[in-house]
């Protein structure tokens, strides 16, 4: 499964590379549809990301306002930070023999419960989906988006 990471986070970066050239307000430009605009959908797939490694790993949720994310940069610096974190909780899964559940709340009270092996594709397909998004968005202003096409992937 750590691939499918690899390939989520290739796309990533040259996102972020995307971003390096094109104007600010754009980035930050409320779009329909996603989490409002360019920016706030690469955080959001990033957080979600490091709450669900973070829930399975037991350990504390790091909390981020996306309403105070102003720079492409604090964007980059917290996937590199959840990029470490995922792959070493991804690596470690490998060794061990029984699949992992993760009971969580739900906002009306209901225990639900996931295995580890469901969360990791619902992150992996989460990124996806929000990528997609931003391709179009990339069209909308006239800007080739970036290649997704996992064939032509070095991974």
């Amino acid at each position: 499964m750590i691939d499918l990471f690899q390939y989520n986070w290739q796309i990533r970066d040259d996102w972020f590379v995307w971003c390096d050239n094109i104007a600010y307000e754009e980035l930050i430009k409320t779009r329909t549809g996603g989490m409002g605009s360019i920016i706030h959908n690469l955080f959001h797939v990033i957080d979600c990301e490091q709450i669900w490694v973070n829930q399975m790993k037991g350990t504390p949720v790091i909390i981020k306002d996306i309403k105070e994310i102003r720079t492409i940069d604090e964007v980059k610096a917290f996937s590199e930070q959840t990029k470490y974190t995922t792959k070493s909780f991804i690596e470690s899964l490998s060794h061990k023999d029984t699949p992992g559940i993760l009971e969580v709340k739900t906002k009306k009270g209901k225990t639900v419960s996931y295995t580890y092996d469901k969360l990791i594709k619902h992150i992996v397909s989460h990124e996806i989906h929000h990528i997609g998004q931003i391709s179009v968005w990339s069209r909308e202003i006239g800007l080739k988006p970036v290649s997704s096409d996992l064939l032509f992937r070095d991974l």
